[in-house]
């Protein structure tokens, strides 16, 4: 009998809940903006985690690469970076703003000697290039990279026409350079395979295109395909090339990268005759370095997400609160007509406590809807795939029941205390 008493309870609730329409409504999208604010809020950013991991991998995800460290403090009006003196010590030139030499890139490629592991030598040369291929030109978006054989692999680029940069173009510095995906795209149109062997313009200079390169797809952050590979050599040419070499390595495994990287600074501190007491005076970066350091700047933010969720879900309660007070009152008579045909204080209390629930978790129900759709208009955009935070939604759910019992507990006691005679003779 008890079981049915509370099925009585619950579908009187659902039919006060109906009958309330427009209290009803109110109240639901109360608590759906706010768990929508929630779920959007973290879907979007599920969905720029995913982007990041993807376009960030700049490398391939087994590979490092080493670049030089310079000091950020400035001496004096020039470039010089002084280290201070330390207790009076005379003060030391430091070793910090030494870019990486040619021939220290190509010595440590020869002899690095970690179990297949293979090096590849780049250098940054000038970005925000044009290129041009007859009248067609690129906007000036294009960054020019010089590299050797290897670079293609270390860097996560796939070649699907043409060839790779061989041990000739190297040496002798010419001409010649692989396109990156959007650039082909936009001198060739629709078919960009046509454009081996023609030759294309780099600051005024002619370039036999050798090598197409697969797109690499692009988010805000990071134009992957909006590049140029020559020869490192061929970079040298340029005055407003970067001033430093890299060295890109790649191992078997990721698992290998700690021991090879390990391996590498202690190689790399011999050849730039480093003393024991000196700090690196280079920096070995992980290909998913970038990803990490976007990704807790997003999870700070999905803190503040919830915070703004939690806020607006608490004023939710308390207007959720107010309004079953109001219906407590305007439903007096009614409460001391259940009690008076033989209903308990505990049928009271559950109808209430039920109106509450069943209006929470309707808010939660949209809620959600809401925010998975708003939160997906972002993913469609950056072409993550469709995207559902599971946990979040559970916990929307779990935290609307607590907003709504929460809410209908302190209305549905005072419900119940409710004295019949005094209820049915009220105005």
């Amino acid at each position: 009998m008890a079981g049915m008493t509370s099925l009585d309870s619950l579908s009187l609730a659902w039919r006060t809940v109906r009958a309330n329409k427009l209290r009803t409504s109110i109240t639901v999208a109360i608590i759906a903006f706010g768990i929508m604010a929630l779920i959007g809020i973290i879907t979007a950013i599920e969905a720029m985690n995913q982007s990041l991991k993807e376009s960030f991998s700049s490398m391939g995800t087994n590979a490092f690469n080493i670049r030089y460290k310079n000091s950020r403090v400035r001496m004096g009006g020039n470039n010089s970076s002084v280290a201070k003196s330390v207790r009076g010590q005379k003060e030391k030139k430091s070793n910090l703003d030494k870019p990486i030499r040619k021939e220290d890139a190509e010595f440590f490629k020869k002899t690095y000697s970690f179990p297949g592991a293979f090096v590849s030598i780049y250098r940054r040369g000038p970005g925000g290039q044009e290129i041009h291929y007859q009248d067609k030109k690129t906007n000036p978006q294009i960054t020019l990279m010089g590299g050797d054989e290897n670079y293609l692999a270390v860097s996560g680029y796939t070649l699907i026409q043409g060839r790779n940069l061989n041990e000739q173009d190297i040496q002798s510095g010419r001409n010649i350079c692989i396109l990156g995906n959007a650039v082909a795209v936009t001198l060739f149109g629709d078919k960009p395979e046509r454009c081996i062997d023609k030759i294309v313009r780099v600051s005024g200079a002619p370039y036999r295109v050798v090598g197409l390169l697969k797109a690499k797809g692009s988010s805000a952050m990071m134009r992957q395909d909006d590049v140029i590979v020559t020869t490192y050599n061929n970079i040298r040419k340029y005055g407003n090339a970067s001033n430093s070499y890299l060295m890109g390595v790649m191992v078997a495994n990721v698992k290998e990268i700690d021991p090879a990287a390990g391996q590498a600074t202690a190689y790399f501190r011999s050849i730039r005759k480093l003393m024991p007491t000196e700090t690196d005076n280079f920096v070995i970066e992980k290909s998913d370095k970038f990803a990490e350091l976007f990704i807790g700047f997003l999870s700070s933010i999905t803190g503040s997400a919830g915070a703004i969720g939690l806020i607006t879900l608490i004023g939710a309660a308390i207007g959720l609160m107010n309004i079953m007070l109001v219906a407590v009152n305007e439903r007096t008579k009614e409460v001391g007509l259940i009690k008076a045909i033989g209903g308990k204080s505990k049928n009271v209390r559950q109808q209430f406590l039920f109106e509450s629930v069943i209006i929470s978790l309707l808010g939660a129900f949209f809620g959600i809807l809401l925010g998975v759709g708003v939160g997906n208009i972002f993913a469609i955009y950056l072409s993550t795939g469709f995207i559902i935070p599971w946990g979040w939604v559970i916990t929307g759910i779990i935290i609307c029941t607590a907003v709504g019992l929460g809410a209908g507990i302190y209305p549905a006691m005072k419900a119940a205390k409710l004295n019949p005679i005094n209820a049915l003779r009220y105005e």
